[in-house]
């Protein structure tokens, strides 16, 4: 038997009609302190923003160690001179059962309270992202930290999917059906899309 996982997660995406390659990418990568999990947006579609993505994917991963703020400068460096990207980061902290986020523009982030009781007044938090650009208009960063407790689930979508995602969502699905039902529900079809579902178990590991 294995440790516990710390967090079990699903993703859906789908590349614009007519493109080969999607824009949006995600990163979940187990380290020492918890699970970093990551969904980029390079800006526009086809080519040059996959481009945009991958790099930023490619930093996050080389320095997935540090914290969300000097994380997402790295991406801002390794992104100048090409297309920039969107982007969000949370890292699921295993001691302290903590998750920080942090984001710039639009990859929207929400965290569903698995035991249904409103902590701070709502049922769920929002991730409050700073207007910018990674790679070219950095804004001041401000990660926020949450307590979570098990049965938490994380949803970070792109820009690909509707708001109001989140109603209706059920959290007896697994993250994987979460993640296939929002994309199906709410997915625009004009753009790249891409839902990530993290669902903190509060064990060792981490599975998919």
């Amino acid at each position: 038997m294995g440790t516990p996982a710390l967090i079990e997660w699903g993703v859906a995406t789908l590349a614009l009609p007519g493109e080969a390659q999607s824009g949006d990418l995600h990163l979940v990568k187990p380290v020492a302190a918890g699970v970093l999990v990551a969904v980029v947006d390079g800006l526009g579609h086809g080519a040059e923003a996959a481009a945009a993505a991958q790099a930023a994917v490619a930093a996050l991963e080389r320095h997935a160690t540090e914290s969300p703020v000097p994380l997402i400068e790295r991406c801002h460096r390794a992104l100048q001179g090409t297309r920039g990207a969107v982007m969000s980061v949370a890292v699921f902290g295993r001691p302290d059962r903590s998750m920080t986020w942090l984001g710039v523009g639009n990859v929207e982030g929400l965290l569903l309270y698995g035991d249904g009781v409103a902590r701070s007044g709502s049922p769920r938090a929002s991730l409050v992202t700073r207007g910018g650009i990674v790679g070219s208009e950095l804004p001041r960063l401000h990660p926020v930290v949450l307590p979570i407790a098990p049965g938490d689930t994380l949803i970070f979508a792109t820009d690909g999917i509707r708001e109001g995602f989140a109603d209706g969502a059920s959290l007896e699905a697994s993250p994987q059906q979460l993640a296939d039902q929002i994309l199906a529900r709410h997915g625009k079809g004009t753009d790249d899309a891409l839902v990530l579902v993290a669902r903190y178990r509060g064990g060792a590991g981490t599975s998919g």
